[in-house]
């Protein structure tokens, strides 16, 4: 992948269905102020063409398909006996099959929730009201989780291993499937409201010290439309049977009523609390019943129910042994329970979610958003509910077109009506004609009905040469029907390459034709509108500031995946000051989608186009910045600026340059780069790359001297700095340069040497070593490095994680520093890190507490402030922490073992340099234990046979060997392969904190 084309990746985000400015930028670029903010000119008017051009789109006189209801043309008989024809063939109305993120269930990390307690207050289980922070701007909240797993709904729940592991896994959403892979239930849970803390539930007893059986539990049925009983009886007796066989959920638990068969089925309970209920129905031979406490008009909603335990627990032998897995799975049934009940009465939580981010973004942003938009943004608040989910569905969806006859949701009573609201108010548009939707219509159809309408426009064609052509000619017309382009398809070409060869086949006169070919196969079909997926691409934006997250990250709070640190958001400045200054941030954005689009497609055409307008908009964007700012600007704000985009395409443009050896070009664009932007920390990679490719060209003087101008700028710094050292010390060679640099020692600084010998199982270029480890095993070249310094290297307790591990350490141990209170560096409640992190005013903010804490590190409490931070933030999301990789064991050990005077000069490293210095770290850190409190740490890269150090690493050596770290190069060799070392050492008599004892 080329240098910058991840960044660039993660600054687009989740790619966007509709740009509005793509044609303009395709078919030609401005380059002036003025046309870089055109959509600033857009006014009331035009915003209300489009809503009214939305609405036109679905108000023909339609009539709805009585079998699926789809929507179809009233005046198009033909069209409606055919439509009608398949669905009575069908013979059942079709769902759709594609799953999203909001049907998915996730793996929780490995979180510690409080233990719940029973209150024993007149023989029932009162559970506290869960404690709430309100924010004016203090978050508590749960984070993203970088590594979740999906769940495959085919859990082995027999052992009771297996069964403490799902006591672990948090409910999945309210619409994952019991028995179909569509929605079947209408559960409602808890849509964490903004300004509230994830609840913590304390029970002041064991299970043990009270009467299960006096414990009622508040839930629902749902996956009523596979009930074998059509009526329910309100005050009816019902009871809980599990449903191991369900292909779909092995934990699956069955409502019944309590004196009939187990056929009988009235639904099931909400997969959140089967998921709990289940092992303790079959571990602990528990039975449920209860009663049907309301019946809702909607006979496929979801129907209130409570239950009780009617069995006491029984503290026989099996109990004893699985007490904690009982506790574990009641407190988390518990749980489910009530968040349950707080949530919003006919409203599912991701639907609530979509609500409260409109409204947030309206009332912290009013000044970004024309009457007409927020017009338009309010109107959504006054939607339906079924309206409301609808659209909120609908927009996760990969789309852009969906079948009406397809979009069904148990939790949608009435999709027609739903459609119609959206459609009135502009949400949602309906299929035309337009040449640019036919493309992105045709992949609705299936590859079977694709071939069909291939082989239509075939006939079609054949048919109208035949009736024009001269009689002399037939014979040749028939012999190129035989070879048209029908024939080109073969079974196993893909989807997309049909629909081009289909496109390929279409003419101007074929269009409607087809058109009404793909209507008559998929009846009305429905997309969102490009003004409502605009806005609320908007909207998501502001509220998140960045690409990463959309609407579906309130689902991780609402399951409880991980929590947010708590914080003060303290602003005295807007992100976007102005409409202007966010429109032209969009397009800015749009551009990168289109560059990264692009490349995708090997589109180098429109590749140069993307990199010309970027950079030609960068010097413009800079130069106003300058004139407005007067030098005053915040530093960390300019990553949300337009100048900040266009540089990271200009960059990528650099890297697509090298790779094509057009050196010149590359240069050009890094040297207005360094012209732009004078205060920058990726300065020094950009001063490197200029030295190379000057050098590419032959220009070794002039390479030269950039080398020797960057190593006096102050923002090239770690591994951008030493390479450009090593090559001063190359290229500077006399004649050039007689008198040699002052770093010279210590770049080329030589490290003893270990050789160790190993044998891997392969040795092609490209591929990760495989070895056999000490036990036998197949292993990586560093696992089989920690077997050997655990045996004969010494007996070294060690990780492999790079610069893991070291982050994690820095992240606790600066907890409070990274969330004090610091202007304008929290704006949004979804963040793990500070702003400024990544820039020199994080250092330059808090500087008086960092020094204040780094002493103490150097004094020996590292362990002592790290078990602390520990034990009151575990599971708590922060940036560069990786709670589940390492235990506090290991690393109360491992900062011992470093020291506190290295351990101090690594931390301030990060604080001063944080985007220097988070990578590049060697690849293990090992330590040992001796007497009397004595530590001794090793750091370890491993390398392979043509395997050699990067700058960054030779800086991080350089920075541990200036901290008293002995050094030395470690090379592992044998007859097919070896790998190089680089060990670094250091023994410290440390003064143990009084808590602690090994």
């Amino acid at each position: 992948m080329l240098k910058g084309r991840q960044s660039l990746i993660r600054l687009i985000g989740k790619r966007r269905r509709f740009l509005p400015n793509r044609h303009n930028f395709i078919s030609s670029f401005p380059t002036t102020p003025q046309n870089c903010s055109s959509l600033c000119k857009k006014d009331d008017s035009e915003f209300k063409d489009l809503v009214e051009k939305s609405q036109g789109s679905g108000s023909m006189e339609s009539v709805n398909c009585p079998v699926c209801g789809a929507q179809l043309p009233g005046q198009d008989n033909g069209l409606i006996n055919s439509h009608l024809d398949e669905c009575l063939a069908r013979g059942k109305k079709r769902k759709l099959s594609q799953r999203t993120f909001l049907q998915f269930n996730f793996l929780t990390p490995k979180v510690k929730f409080h233990s719940i307690q029973p209150d024993d207050i007149g023989n029932q289980v009162i559970i506290t009201d869960p404690a709430k922070v309100i924010v004016c701007d203090t978050i508590h909240n749960s984070n993203m989780s970088d590594d979740f797993e999906e769940s495959d709904n085919n859990q082995n729940d027999s052992s009771i291993d297996s069964v403490a592991l799902q006591s672990d896994r948090l409910a999945s959403c309210t619409d994952s499937p019991i028995v179909d892979d569509s929605i079947n239930n209408k559960s409602h849970s808890l849509p964490l409201p903004l300004e509230n803390v994830m609840p913590n539930y304390v029970m002041e007893k064991t299970v043990e010290d009270f009467d299960i059986t006096k414990v009622f539990l508040q839930t629902f049925i749902v996956g009523r439309k596979f009930s074998t009983v059509e009526e329910l009886d309100p005050g009816a007796m019902i009871r809980l049977s599990r449903d191991p066989e369900n292909v779909k959920d092995p934990n699956a638990v069955k409502v019944l009523y309590a004196d009939c068969a187990d056929d009988n089925v009235l639904g099931y309970l909400p997969r959140e609390l089967a998921q709990y209920l289940s092992p303790l129905i079959e571990m602990f031979n528990l039975s449920f019943q209860g009663y049907i406490t309301f019946i809702p008009k909607d006979s496929r909603a979801i129907v209130p129910i409570q239950i009780v335990c009617k069995d006491e627990l029984s503290c026989d032998e099996k109990y004893r042994d699985n007490v904690q897995v009982f506790n574990s799975l009641w407190q988390h049934a518990l749980r489910v329970v009530e968040l349950a009940k707080t949530s919003p009465l006919g409203m599912t939580r991701y639907q609530h979610n979509l609500v409260l981010l409109i409204q947030d973004v309206l009332k912290s942003n009013p000044h970004l958003f024309p009457i007409g938009e927020k017009s338009f943004l309010e109107a959504f608040d006054s939607l339906s509910d079924d309206s409301q989910r609808l659209f909120a569905r609908l927009y996760t969806r990969k789309g852009p077109w969906f079948r009406m006859s397809n979009i069904s949701y148990p939790e949608i009573s009435d999709c027609n009506q739903a459609i119609k609201g959206l459609s009135e108010t502009g949400y949602i548009c309906f299929f035309s004609l337009r040449d640019d939707d036919l493309e992105e219509v045709l992949n609705v159809l299936n590859i079977d009905e694709l071939r069909e309408a291939l082989r239509m426009l075939n006939k079609a064609a054949v048919c109208t040469r035949l009736h024009v052509a001269p009689p002399m000619v037939l014979p040749t017309l028939k012999i190129f029907a035989s070879h048209s382009n029908i024939n080109k398809f073969k079974h196993g070409t893909r989807k997309q390459e049909t629909i081009d060869l289909l496109l390929s086949s279409c003419n101007y006169g074929s269009r409607s034709r087809l058109a009404s070919f793909i209507l008559s196969k998929t009846g009305a079909c429905v997309r969102i509108s490009a003004l409502a997926e605009s806005l609320i691409w908007r909207a998501e934006r502001l509220f998140f500031l960045n690409g990463e997250q959309d609407v579906s990250s309130f689902l991780l709070v609402d399951l409880g995946i991980v929590k947010y640190p708590s914080y003060n958001c303290i602003l005295s400045e807007q992100i976007f000051p102005n409409r202007s200054d966010l429109l032209a941030y969009e397009e800015a954005i749009e551009i990168a989608q289109i560059m990264d689009e692009s490349l995708d497609d090997s589109n180098f055409e429109l590749v140069l186009k993307c990199i010309e307008i970027s950079d030609s908009r960068l010097s413009i964007s800079v130069e106003k910045s300058r004139s407005l700012a007067g030098g005053s600007a915040v530093t960390f704000l300019s990553c949300f600026s337009v100048s900040w985009v266009y540089s990271k395409v200009v960059l990528l443009g650099v890297s697509f340059f090298e790779r094509e050896k057009r050196y010149d070009d590359a240069i050009n664009l890094l040297k207005r780069l360094l012209h732009n932007f004078l205060s920058d920390g990726r300065r020094g990679y950009w001063t490197w790359r200029l030295s190379v490719d000057l050098e590419h060209l032959g220009c070794l003087d002039e390479s030269l001297r950039f080398a020797e101008d960057g190593l006096h700028d102050p923002w090239v710094r770690a591994g951008s700095r030493v390479s450009l050292q090593k090559r001063v010390l190359r290229l500077g060679r006399p004649p050039r340069r007689w008198k040699i640099p002052s770093y010279s020692k210590s770049v080329n600084r030589k490290i003893p040497e270990v050789h160790v010998q190993g044998r891997p199982l392969n040795s092609k270029p490209g591929m990760k070593s495989i070895f056999y480890g000490e036990d036998g095993e197949q292993c990586g070249v560093e696992q089989l490095a920690l077997q050997y310094y655990a045996g004969e290297g010494g007996g070294w307790r060690g990780v492999h994680t790079e610069s893991g591990i070291w982050l994690t350490i820095f992240g606790i141990l600066m907890w409070d520093i990274f969330f004090a209170d610091v202007l304008n560096v929290f704006c949004t409640k979804f963040q793990t890190a500070p702003l400024d992190l990544e820039f020199d005013s994080f250092y330059e903010a808090r500087k008086s507490l960092i020094e204040s804490l780094l002493d103490k590190i150097q004094d020996g409490m590292a362990e002592e402030i790290l078990i602390t931070s520990w034990e009151l933030h575990a599971g708590t999301a922060c940036r560069g922490v990786h709670w589940e990789k390492h235990t506090l064991s290991e690393l109360r050990e491992a900062v011992t073992c470093i020291g506190g005077h290295c351990l101090a000069s690594i931390c301030r490293h990060l604080a001063q340099g944080y985007r220097s210095w988070s990578s590049g770290m060697p690849d293990l850190l090992l330590w040992r234990l001796h007497d009397n409190y004595r530590g001794e740490a090793k750091l370890v890269e491993v390398k392979g046979p043509r395997d050699r150090l990067s700058e960054q690493q030779h800086a991080w050596l350089l920075v541990l060997m200036h901290c008293d770290f002995n050094v030395e190069l470690d090379i592992k060799a044998g007859e097919l392969i070896f790998s190089a070392e680089k060990l670094l050492t250091q023994q410290s008599r440390l003064k143990m904190p009084r808590s602690v004892v090994f």
